[in-house]
């Protein structure tokens, strides 16, 4: 496949039989192929996403050693301000070369999962940013969860068999800044190419060039959205889960060219995890004699923690 294939969310939720089997259809036969698929019909509405990338520059414009009191130590960056060139691609030494801030969950009704999970962190600087990534986070949330019924519907499992996996779970909302390169960046590029760790990454804000995804004969291809569109692509979660069936998908985010290089980009990633007790085992389903298990059992916060490590945001 050569191309990102577009669908439209209202199919699914339509309420017509054959326009959710449509729906189903498509992004299966997408995320079996490529991996990544352009949606429109999401949740979210235009104001909210201009609120939000309001927000998020004025938090990337404050001064350094305003963010750096929001960086906080010992929790894998998983909730605050994560600095400059922290984060690498596993097996890579450079730093990619950007700087970013998680939102993690708001836990309802669980007060195990509470205290499990760090606390979100409050920029006192920004009242409505704090509020508007909530609102975001809420609405990527209920959007992939539509997206996670269809494709239990394509695995043959019971539409409703992620919700409660994914209802408190783990997932991070991650507003990113790729500032302006300012000097030959050698072999350090905006984000290195890597697999997501979770099940699947909502991706605001590719819109311009610079996302490219890597088909299975290993050619790149530039994954550019519409203005109406998310980009939504599989983690190495949920290919695991499925014996990549569905495939994760290695990407990058490549550096503008030289005349750009003053610019800044912005993205926003929604990296949809599930409730950290959830067993990743392969499916039975996706087990038969042409395609035995490829991967051993595991739980999805055992994994996660493995991949921080290797990412460099969790020390041995």
């Amino acid at each position: 496949m050569n191309i990102i294939p577009s669908v439209n969310l209202n199919d699914f939720t339509s309420g017509d039989p054959v326009r959710k089997q449509k729906f189903v259809d498509e992004i299966g036969k997408a995320y079996e192929e490529i991996g990544f698929v352009a949606l429109k019909g999401h949740f979210l509405d235009d104001e909210l996403i201009d609120n939000l990338y309001s927000e998020i520059k004025k938090f990337f414009s404050l001064p350094l050693e305003t963010k750096q009191k929001y960086e906080i130590e010992g929790i894998g960056g998983q909730r605050g301000y994560i600095s400059f060139r922290k984060e690498s691609a596993k097996g890579k030494k450079e730093g990619d070369l950007k700087e970013f801030w998680h939102f993690g969950q708001f836990v309802e009704d669980n007060p195990k999962l509470e205290a499990e999970y760090p606390k979100n962190v409050e920029v006192k600087e920004l009242p409505e940013f704090n509020r508007t990534g909530k609102e975001t986070y809420r609405m990527l949330e209920k959007t992939a969860m539509y997206v996670l019924r269809a494709l239990a519907l394509h695995l043959n499992l019971k539409e409703t068999y992620f919700d409660n996996y994914i209802h408190n779970g783990n997932s991070i909302l991650r507003p990113i800044h790729y500032p302006p390169i300012l000097e030959e960046p050698k072999n350090a590029v905006r984000a290195a190419a890597h697999g997501d760790i979770n099940l699947i990454t909502l991706l605001m804000g590719a819109q311009g060039r610079g996302l490219q995804v890597q088909n299975h004969d290993g050619e790149w291809l530039d994954a550019i959205a519409q203005p109406d569109e998310l980009m939504i692509n599989v983690g190495d979660m949920l290919s695991r889960h499925t014996n990549n069936k569905l495939k994760s998908t290695i990407h990058r985010v490549i550096n503008p060219p030289r005349e750009l290089w003053g610019t800044s980009r912005y993205s926003i990633p929604f990296f949809m995890h599930p409730i950290s007790d959830m067993k990743l085992d392969v499916l039975e389903s996706c087990i038969d004699k042409d395609h035995p298990k490829q991967f051993e059992d595991i739980t999805a916060g055992e994994f996660l923690n493995e991949r921080l490590i290797e990412l460099g945001l969790i020390k041995k």
